[in-house]
């Protein structure tokens, strides 16, 4: 038996590129009418029909849905970023992506987002936290990835920042500086990210003799995932460690509204690397998120799912960095 054909031996032999042999083949424009039929009649005549082409399996297009929960997506620069970054990594690998904005009130009723109902999309990018009821439902037994999260009771591909590391180094760096009495803000029932950045956190305080105080963990947020003024304590730490960097901003303004010079009296840190860090005065300190390959891995695992192609791992975490500024 001979070797497969490939649209290389097609391409040679018509004397034409590659590039117009997958057009040709696909049906897509770019060739005129004619030279489809003579690619379409080359390939036949050389059993190209018969070869199971890799190549031409990647230049399918398929359509895959982003969602996103309303109260995620509102102002929030990292998911702003993140869903630009999608789009780009989606059209490189022929993944036609379409949006919807998820209601609080669709997610607690396990309303399916319309996209899936109507049968518009082959796989589903779920950005930010979702419930796992919601998750289950919503997927309809169509491929998916988690970006920004996993589910402990889901066994899902998920995409996450290197939250327990990122907390962790944070910490560490405050600690490096002198501070030692840290507090955190973020609510850590809220999302597995934030639970795992506290868990950063206190690794990195244990690992210095210290104890986490439940006095200094500032809650920033409700069950609707609403942030909610800070209720802070008598007895005021030097430095805090925020979840993200609109918290860290959040925190900033309240602090410099009660008296506070930062970080002269008390030094704050973010989590993330955008807008908000920049916005801050004094400029916050922070964990930057690599949200391009982020983006680029969940495009390139939701695409072999789509075309049932084996994945080398469930959770893919990608690591950040430290960026030292003003705020300490």
């Amino acid at each position: 038996m001979g070797k497969p054909v490939r649209m290389a031996d097609i391409a040679k032999q018509l004397g034409i590129s590659i590039v117009s042999v997958s057009k040709g083949l696909s049906g897509k424009d770019g060739v005129s009418e004619k030279l489809r039929e003579q690619i379409l009649s080359t390939a036949k005549e050389m059993g190209y029909h018969t070869a199971k082409s890799t190549l031409l399996d990647e230049m399918k297009e398929h359509t895959v849905g982003i969602l996103v929960l309303d109260r995620f997506f509102n102002e929030n620069a990292l998911y702003y970023n993140l869903y630009r970054d999608l789009l780009n990594a989606c059209q490189k690998r022929n993944l036609i992506a379409m949006h919807e904005i998820v209601s609080n009130d669709s997610e607690r009723k396990v309303i399916v987002p319309a996209l899936v109902e109507a049968n518009r999309v082959d796989g589903l990018i779920f950005l930010g936290e979702f419930s796992s009821d919601y998750i289950r439902t919503a997927s309809k037994a169509i491929p998916f990835v988690l970006l920004d999260f996993f589910k402990d009771d889901l066994s899902a591909d998920s995409i996450v920042s290197d939250n327990l590391h990122g907390g962790y180094i944070v910490t560490r760096h405050l600690l490096s500086k002198g501070y030692h009495k840290i507090g955190f803000v973020g609510s850590i029932r809220a999302t597995n990210s934030i639970m795992d950045r506290y868990l950063g956190y206190c690794k990195a305080l244990y690992q210095h003799g210290l104890q986490p105080r439940a006095d200094w963990r500032i809650e920033d947020r409700d069950d609707e995932g609403l942030f909610i003024p800070f209720h802070l304590p008598e007895d005021m730490p030097n430095a805090f460690v925020c979840n993200c960097d609109e918290v860290a901003y959040n925190l900033v303004n309240c602090l410099k509204g009660l008296g506070y010079r930062i970080p002269e009296d008390i030094a704050v840190t973010g989590y993330d690397d955008f807008r908000f860090a920049s916005l801050s005065r004094p400029k916050l300190t922070t964990y930057a998120i690599n949200v391009s390959v982020m983006a680029d891995a969940a495009a390139a695992i939701l695409s072999r799912r789509i075309r049932n192609k084996s994945v080398d791992t469930p959770i893919c975490v990608v690591p950040g960095h430290l960026i030292v500024r003003e705020s300490d």
